[in-house]
């Protein structure tokens, strides 16, 4: 009988099958064969090794237990909900049968259960969901939490020093670097997870204040570390560059070079890494302010955003500039040659070199160039703002010394206008920038010295105050001469054109040379504050300077106007003429504020204001220009004036054919023409000549002096005045009409309607009345009876009107005409 096959013995791992930790392991106890020999050497080992798998068995037991427990408990209550379900379906079967359905039972399981289950549910599954995102949070912060204790943690004193930069990338510096990337990452995968957290659970809240709370300390104290040792890097790369000083007072300043460009490529590497991560660490912050800020947890300033590395090359420059600019505080055109010097010869190596790395990092529409320029121009304003104008302004509330302030001020200000397009035609070199809403947006805020007078009010009125009161001065002496408010010959002289004419230039409108001086100096005040980067302090600016001035200049022409007496005498075309270049004067001008109201700039200014403003209970401010008050008050101040005219020219030809029209004998000759036309050459009655001659006299005055388009509106009215006046006239003077007198009227109407033909083509269709009162005249008797009949018993006789083309006279004034005139026919 032959033995049982024994077992073959286990086979032992080859040496490659290891991982490198069992490998080291066997190393460390088992180093010759001696070692497997020896049985006290294995004792130690073996019992270690015994007691640690005891101690690993019992933790994984005891950490079974708590996670069976707990699944135990929730499959408790899940067990229970189900066998609830269960119930509730059984119940649901029975109740669909013919005897159940429609029972409370089926009701109650309709209307609570089920939803009560379904609530149930819903909640397990958000109760689930908060402690996975809870769990995952967790975990990135402490990653977080390590990563940037190490980079704080670590000795940065010598870690750009000149001895590690000799020598490729030292390990202490590639380390802290990595968990400087390490630690960004970390937070951009945070950031991640609580945007979704606000988009699908606002209502997790406490959490997101946790999470934030800790990950803003964690950055409140990264950020100047990582800003330290790229400082500390900037300068073992020699920056910033030692500044020549003039050379015996010129304005010279010999080249600088931009130690950017002469970097080596050990430097270059470091400074590149050094540069994208602080980049992508400003990017992850303006990401966490941008959503705090729309969730409503913390409020943000988006004003004056920077790129920090950008900053980080301005700020070591601007403490060496500030001591040039402590010496020429009398000579500020000294400092603006610096600063513009300065920003020139580094602006292509900082675009050549910095733009690459922005493009890296993935900055999305943000420029290299303009975020050097912005910040020397935000450094130059902050010199000002402390050193000169906060010493002006002190010295402005001095009386006897404002004339020199304000002289100092207009100058300052003619040299940050001079200085801010210099810097703007830098940045229009060679590309444009393209802004993205949303995307640093603030960069474009601060390409302008202007900007001191965004955040001081205070000093904007005081600016303003000057700039008024400097504009005066110049417009004064030339109210004064009486040559300025008269309209020049060439204007006159091109007065007669049919083409339809477009009111755009001092020519066409015939408006004085004081106008166009006017305006000159207004547009001045308004681009003297062009590059203002806040466009409610560009509104607020043009209001206490462009606006005030214009009501000031209202005023003036308010006087002149009062000084002019419109009365009849001897002089009355003169003060016609005088008061006809105010009007051209006030169109002038509106037309002038209507095409700046349309212009893009105004159109935004106004709406800026509009939010700014208390919402009214109309939306008639959201609908006016920029100059709604002004243009408004100056057509009022036009018609007014127009109406003036019109009045007095009414009011001469009146008094002048008082006596045509109250004559009773002119129209009662009763000589028997066959045919008057032909056997009578009529003539204008004696009576009315005067009066047609005086209004042809004012029209051509008028004509001559006005605007076209305020002509066109004058004589039509004057037209429609005398029309209204001899018609009225002639139905209450209860004149005896013969043929030979309705001929006389028609020829003097006709005379009349003659003075207006070079105005129109057909003036007498602007005498409606009195056409209609000559076809009443010109009516047979039989005709005249009838009307009279129908009229008489019928008010409303419109359609009997209408078939004799009368439409303007009522029917009162048709009987009283027809009542005296009946025999004619």
């Amino acid at each position: 009988m032959e033995p049982p096959p024994s077992h073959p013995l286990p086979r032992l791992p080859s040496t490659a099958d290891l991982t490198p930790q069992h490998a080291a392991f066997l190393d460390q106890h088992f180093r010759t064969k001696r070692d497997l020999s020896r049985e006290s050497s294995n004792l130690p080992l073996s019992s270690s090794l015994w007691q640690q798998c005891s101690e690993l068995e019992s933790r994984l037991l005891q950490y079974l237990t708590k996670r069976t427990i707990s699944w135990i408990s929730r499959s408790f209550s899940a067990r229970s909900s189900l066998q609830q379900l269960s119930l509730a379906l059984q119940s649901l079967s029975l109740c669909t049968s013919p005897q159940g359905i429609g029972s409370k039972r089926f009701r109650w399981v309709l209307s609570e259960e089920i939803p009560r289950l379904a609530n149930e549910m819903n909640r397990i599954e958000s109760l689930r969901c908060y402690l996975e995102t809870a769990v995952q949070l967790e975990a990135l912060v402490g990653d977080l939490e390590d990563a940037a204790l190490f980079v704080i943690a670590c000795h940065t004193g010598n870690m750009f020093s000149s001895k590690l930069l000799i020598s490729p990338i030292s390990e202490d510096a590639a380390t802290k670097h990595d968990k400087l990337l390490q630690a960004i990452k970390a937070m951009s995968d945070i950031e991640e997870v609580l945007v979704g957290v606000v988009k699908f659970h606002p209502q997790w809240h406490c959490l997101l204040k946790s999470v934030d709370t800790r990950v803003d300390k964690i950055l409140s104290a990264l950020r100047p570390q990582a800003l330290a040792d790229h400082r500390a890097l900037l300068i073992s790369l020699g920056w910033p560059p030692k500044l020549i000083s003039l050379k015996n007072g010129s304005d010279h300043i010999t080249s600088l070079p931009n130690p950017l460009i002469l970097m080596q490529e050990d430097k270059r590497r470091n400074y590149s890494q050094s540069f994208i991560a602080l980049c992508a660490l400003q990017h992850l912050q303006n990401r966490r302010e941008e959503r705090q800020l729309n969730s409503n947890l913390i409020k943000r300033d988006t004003q004056n955003i920077q790129l920090w590395a950008i900053d980080e090359l301005v700020s070591p420059i601007a403490s060496r500039m500030e001591c040039h600019f402590t010496k020429w505080s009398e000579q500020p055109e000294y400092m603006f040659a610096l600063a513009y010097k300065v920003t020139r010869d580094f602006i292509s190596g900082i675009d050549d070199v910095l733009q690459p790395l922005i493009d890296k990092a993935r900055l999305i529409s943000c420029s290299a160039k303009d975020a050097w320029v912005s910040a020397m121009v935000q450094m130059l304003s902050g010199f000002l703002e402390k050193k000169v104008f906060r010493f002006l302004t002190e010295r402005y509330k001095v009386k006897h010394l404002k004339p020199d302030v304000s002289s100092s001020w207009l100058h300052l200000v003619d040299l940050i206008i001079a200085f801010d397009k210099k810097m703007q035609s830098l940045l229009n070199l060679d590309t444009c920038f393209l802004a993205v809403p949303g995307s640093f947006e603030g960069l474009s805020r601060g390409v302008s010295v202007l900007s001191i007078f965004c955040n001081r009010p205070d000093w904007l009125k005081v600016w303003a105050k000057i700039e008024f009161k400097n504009a005066w001065k110049k417009l004064k002496p030339e109210l004064i001469e009486e040559k300025a408010w008269i309209t020049s010959k060439k204007c006159i002289s091109g007065i007669d054109t049919e083409q339809e004419f477009l009111l755009l230039t001092v020519e066409d409108l015939k408006a004085p040379p004081i106008a166009e001086f006017f305006l000159k100096i207004i547009w001045e005040m308004i681009e003297r504050c062009q590059t203002m980067p806040s466009s409610l302090s560009h509104a607020q600016f043009i209001r206490f300077t462009a606006g005030r001035f214009l009501w000031y200049f209202f005023k003036q022409l308010l006087f002149r106007f009062k000084a002019t007496e419109l009365c009849i005498d001897s002089s009355v075309d003169v003060a016609i003429v005088r008061v006809c270049g105010l009007i051209n004067a006030a169109r002038y001008i509106w037309i002038k504020l209507q095409e700046w109201s349309d212009v893009a700039d105004f159109l935004e200014m106004k709406i800026v204001e509009n939010d700014s403003s208390k919402p009214t209970q109309d939306d008639t401010m959201d609908n006016d220009c920029f100059f709604d008050e002004e243009i408004r008050s100056l057509s009022e101040m036009e018609t007014n004036w127009l109406m003036e005219i019109i009045a007095v020219v009414l009011r001469q030809f009146e008094m002048l054919s008082w006596k045509y029209v109250q004559n009773n004998d002119s129209f009662e000759d009763d000589q028997d023409y066959t045919n008057p036309v032909e056997d009578v050459d009529l003539v204008v009655s004696n009576d009315f000549v005067e009066a047609l001659d005086a209004l042809d006299s004012w029209l051509h005055t008028v004509k001559i002096s006005l605007n076209k388009k305020d002509f066109l509106d004058l004589w039509r009215s004057i037209a429609e005045g005398l029309d209204h006046y001899i018609s009225c006239s002639i139905v209450r003077s209860e004149n005896w009409f013969s043929k030979m007198g309705v001929y006389q009227f028609e020829a003097d109407m006709q005379a009349l309607i003659f003075i207006f033909q070079p105005y129109c083509a057909r003036p007498q269709a602007f005498f409606p009345c009195i056409n209609e009162i000559l076809k009443l005249l010109k009516l047979k008797k039989e005709e005249v009876k009838l009307m009279q009949t129908f009229l008489s018993n019928n008010q409303n006789g419109s359609e009997c009107l209408h078939l004799y083309g009368i439409y303007h006279l009522s029917v009162n004034q048709i009987l009283q005409v027809l009542r005296y005139k009946i025999w004619v026919g």
